[in-house]
């Protein structure tokens, strides 16, 4: 959509007309990628389902156990295996300290959001 809008631009150094990256974009428009509101939407949703109780529904489902086999060679990705990496890019070391306290998670949210931490690429 902001491609459109924005249109081609003219190069000077090339003397020609050519169509806006990404990365261009993005800085003028100042809008978060899919990576980083991926990214916070997971680690949001990761202090909610912290601070609900034991027996609710989302926090059990996200703690039980499936007894499959896995496939050989290397193990794929889980969802808590990218909120811990998440969680290291935002907060350090020591940010699941952090998720019991909604004011302090808040803050790391929306600081990491502000200062575009989130934005590492994602492997």
């Amino acid at each position: 959509m902001y491609r459109r809008i924005l249109g081609p631009v003219y190069d000077n150094e090339k003397e020609n007309w050519r169509i806006l990256t990404n990365k261009e974009i993005y800085a003028s428009v100042k809008n978060s990628t899919i990576t980083e509101t991926t990214r916070f939407k997971r680690l949001h949703w990761f202090g909610h389902i912290q601070r609900i109780e034991e027996n609710r529904i989302p926090k059990r489902v996200l703690y039980m156990s499936l007894e499959t086999m896995r496939l050989r060679g290397k193990p794929r990705n889980r969802w808590q295996d990218k909120v811990r990496e998440d969680g290291r890019i935002v907060g350090g070391e020591g940010w699941q300290e952090q998720v019991h306290n909604r004011e302090e998670w808040k803050k790391l949210l929306r600081t990491a959001r502000n200062s575009c931490i989130l934005h590492m690429p994602m492997q």
